[in-house]
């Protein structure tokens, strides 16, 4: 089942109580959902056919990737082409409707990602008929409206940057010819066409092409010369206007009917920091569909909260997946982790240094086009401003800002917290670099991306201020996930999305007081460990937060790895890049050498200090892939990562179980990615994409509802994963109904993360899970410790273990025999039936 308004009684989201359909009756809430990544190779039809899983598994609604027409062969769907239908290689509208429909009857609500930034630039371009249509008539289109364009940038062109050459050189050797497409004449490169505006077709081919609405030009030109805003520094995804209601209208048609009509409950928005008005663009979308449930893909940053007047039910998870994370990581491991990578890089390193030269890099050349067309918005509005001076100031705000943007909007006041945070932002960016700043065109620059002064050109100015908050998305994400994250070593299990890899640990109590704010302020809110963008898995990271409980043990390993990797290691590789996989090797194993081989391949070129996407150093990649093919393939290096993942099983079981107790647990709604039911060693995308076995977890799940024993942590995670669920759904209430709560429970120890579930101050299902497994064994186990249930009688649904409330050993609800969590439920509840209908495993040892 599936919470709706009528049951839960509304939402308890901001602290006045309103959110987007509150009250609606028979609104459909999710009590906790599962992504499915569609691609040809899995269509819609696939994913209805694992429907009964997903509903045996204790899911109430299916999640779906980017559903509308992508490039043709499209694996992640972000590529979208047209707007009008759901995509031909996922099975197209019909499809979509049979699932729904089977969803339905499955009881299952159905969740859809949405991409409102940006559509694709495909090859061939007729598959985009707005931007086709663009380009053939320029910019008085009436489908100019709409692209973000800058035409002044190139004389009222637009920079197409697709060639291997500069133009003079493509056409001196023959490779631009004029061909026929469906009756058209077309400008053909290779596989990409062009349209050819009206009047030109006779001309000759030189002079046809200067007078067309675009320039054809190298890709290198791209950075430097692109005049339309793209999606990071991806020039192939064209940046949407969705702030102009027309264009809003016709990209969410399609969508807006199926929510209208009932076939779809909830969306998931990709990358809102991108949008012109994200504030604007919930509420109305809001509007437009009801007011069903929606979450945003933005990204927190420290103490940040998420704006409590948009129109959502809160955020896709990266916020609680630090703190959840960071519960099972030792603060006491930071000390020795820095001196074990000072010590094997022979320096130390800064994260902080790093980051900065990374937003360097970032601002002045992946972003140096949309750094220019700032500059010329900030030259219209004040003429007098000199050009150099101004981008000095806009790219010290750039590296500034340690968030993803701030929330302005034209015509409305900047709040004190906005001008706040641009004043913090000023001050790190002049530390920067070393060149003064003219404070006087500082000053001007802040009142105007402040919003605070229009200069002379007021339309200038406001395109100023939506454009530069456009800007710091890219600036942030670019520089510290894409840069940062791979080459800061200390811990890469914490370098991710979201992340904070300067803090090694969060207390528990912290974690209690953003679970509490949760449940207060966005009970709805979804909660992940694993998405389609994380760096690692979930049980990847699991297993490197281990490396903080043995910090010696691993310095030991490590050494040793080295010495048997020497053989292999060419005079081109660096200590920083071994570093890198030996980590990812431990948390990755048993990984093939060519999906190591790729990994690594990405990870070198997205950290740009030997090698990038743009300029491959050919020596230094033969390298590492030597290094990578020695790593998998050599035996004695196999024996010893097999030892040290026996030495650590305790941890990482620990590790593994707890934290995805805990996500399914809290305040929010949790989502379990695809191929997480069970342990999933993933790696960032595309291996994350790869296929899942549903066939074999409905064969372990059955097994274990038959009362079967759980013969691997495969069994054990989804044995916690299965339980949970299935407990959520049947005291939906208590999760995302009206009044939800968290409590914190005294627990003895530090060991052990312990909270209630429910309404008010009736508490219905305890968590515990155990934390920092290791140095809980070294100190002899739970000794007297204990924990303080609430009155009741209780069962452990994992175990089928009975407690009674009060003052309970934490060596009788979690023994040293057993699993190293625990998920209680008052006897005779709902929760109770249903898991006694569905027999659960029984005491699993250690």
């Amino acid at each position: 089942m599936t919470v709706t308004e009528g049951a839960a009684n509304g939402v308890s989201g901001s602290t006045d109580g309103s959110r987007p359909g509150e009250g609606m009756p028979g609104r459909h809430v999710p009590v906790s959902t599962h992504r499915f990544q569609l691609e040809p190779d899995f269509t819609l039809e696939d994913a209805e056919k694992r429907l009964g899983y997903l509903v045996q598994l204790g899911v109430t609604d299916v999640y779906l990737s980017p559903v509308l027409q992508a490039s043709e062969g499209s694996t992640h769907g972000y590529d979208v082409t047209d707007h009008r239908h759901v995509a031909a290689g996922l099975g197209g509208d019909d499809a979509f409707r049979r699932l729904t429909a089977a969803a339905r009857s499955a009881g299952l609500g159905v969740v859809v990602d949405v991409v409102p930034n940006h559509m694709t630039t495909p090859t061939p371009l007729t598959a985009n008929r707005p931007l086709w249509a663009l380009l053939r008539e320029g910019r008085e289109s009436p489908w100019a409206l709409w692209f973000d364009v800058d035409w002044d940038a190139q004389d009222g062109r637009i920079l197409m940057p697709v060639l291997g050459d500069d133009l003079e050189s493509v056409l001196a050797s023959g490779e631009i010819e004029l061909s026929h497409l469906d009756g058209q004449t077309v400008v053909r490169y290779y596989d990409h066409v062009f349209p050819v505006a009206a009047g030109t077709e006779r001309l000759p081919l030189p002079e046809l092409l200067d007078r067309q609405h675009y320039r054809l030009a190298s890709w290198t030109t791209a950075d430097d010369e692109l005049n339309y805003r793209r999606f990071f520094d991806v020039t192939s995804l064209i940046a949407v206007r969705v702030e102009e209601p027309a264009v809003f209208e016709a990209t969410h048609a399609k969508l807006v009917g199926f929510a209208q009509a009932g076939e779809l409950q909830g969306l998931r928005i990709d990358h809102p920091d991108g949008l012109a008005d994200p504030q604007g663009y919930l509420e109305r979308l809001a509007d437009a569909t009801g007011g069903i449930w929606v979450v945003v893909e933005k990204i927190l940053e420290g103490d940040e909260q998420l704006p409590a007047d948009w129109a959502t039910d809160g955020t896709t998870g990266y916020d609680a997946m630090l703190r959840v994370g960071g519960l099972f990581v030792d603060p006491d491991g930071e000390a020795p982790l820095t001196a074990l990578s000072t010590e094997l890089l022979g320096q130390s390193q800064d994260l902080e240094q790093i980051v900065v030269e990374s937003k360097r890099w970032v601002v002045e050349v992946m972003l140096s086009t949309e750094v220019s067309r700032l500059v010329r918005l900030v030259r219209r509005a004040l003429p007098e401003v000199d050009a150099q001076a101004a981008r000095h100031v806009v790219e010290s705000l750039l590296v500034g800002l340690e968030r993803y943007r701030v929330y302005l909007r034209p015509g409305s006041p900047a709040g004190e917290a906005d001008a706040v945070e641009l004043g913090h932002a000023l001050t790190r960016g002049r530390g920067a670099w070393d060149r003064p700043l003219d404070d006087a065109v500082v000053e001007r620059v802040m009142t105007l991306a402040l919003g605070r002064d229009r200069g002379e050109d007021a339309q200038a100015a406001d395109e100023f201020v939506v454009r530069f908050q456009q800007t710091c998305g890219p600036a942030m994400a670019k520089a510290i996930e894409d840069t940062a994250y791979y080459r800061f070593v200390r811990l890469t299990g914490l370098n991710e999305v979201g992340g904070d890899p300067g803090r090694v640990g969060i207390p528990t109590s912290e974690f209690h007081q953003f679970a509490t704010g949760l449940a207060q302020r966005w009970p709805r809110t979804m909660t992940t460990l694993s998405t389609h963008d994380t760096k690692r898995s979930e049980d990847v990271r699991a297993r490197l937060f281990v490396l903080s409980e043995r910090p010696d043990e691993w310095a030991r390993w490590v050494r040793k790895a080295r010495e048997l990797a020497a053989d292999h290691r060419s005079d081109e590789l660096d200590d920083l890049t071994e570093y890198f996989l030996w980590q990812t090797l431990v948390g990755a194993w048993p990984i093939t050498a060519e999906r190591l081989d790729g990994y690594a391949l990405k990870a070198i070129r997205e950290s740009k200090l030997r090698t990038r996407w743009t300029a491959p150093d050919e020596a230094y990649e033969k390298a590492v892939a030597d290094l990578v093919a020695a790593m998998t393939g050599d035996p004695a290096i196999a024996v010893h990562v097999e030892a040290w993942h026996s030495a650590t099983a305790r941890e990482s079981r620990a590790a593994v179980l707890g934290q995805k107790l805990v996500q399914l647990t809290m305040p929010g709604v949790p989502d379990v990615y695809q191929g997480n039911d069970i342990v999933d060693l993933s790696l960032v995308d595309p291996d994350n994409r790869r296929a899942v076995d549903y066939a074999e977890r409905s064969e372990r799940l059955a097994r274990l509802d038959d009362g079967g024993r759980a013969t691997d942590l495969h069994d054990e995670k989804l044995l916690v994963t299965s339980r949970a669920l299935r407990v959520r759904r049947a005291l939906s209430d208590a999760f995302v109904g009206e009044g939800t709560s968290h409590v914190a429970l005294d627990a003895g120890s530090e060991h052990v993360v312990a909270f209630g579930r429910g309404q008010g101050d009736r508490v219905e299902v305890v968590t515990l899970a155990t934390r920092l497994a290791g140095r809980l064994a070294d100190s002899g186990g739970w000794g007297d410790a204990e924990v303080t249930l609430p009155q009741g009688d209780w069962r452990d649904v994992l175990s089928d273990r009975r407690v009674d409330g009060g003052r309970v050993p934490l060596a009788t609800v979690l023994p040293d025999k057993g699993l190293p969590v625990a998920l209680l439920v008052r006897v005779g509840s709902a929760a109770d039936l249903e898991a006694t209908d569905g027999a659960v495993a029984e005491e699993v040892d250690a």
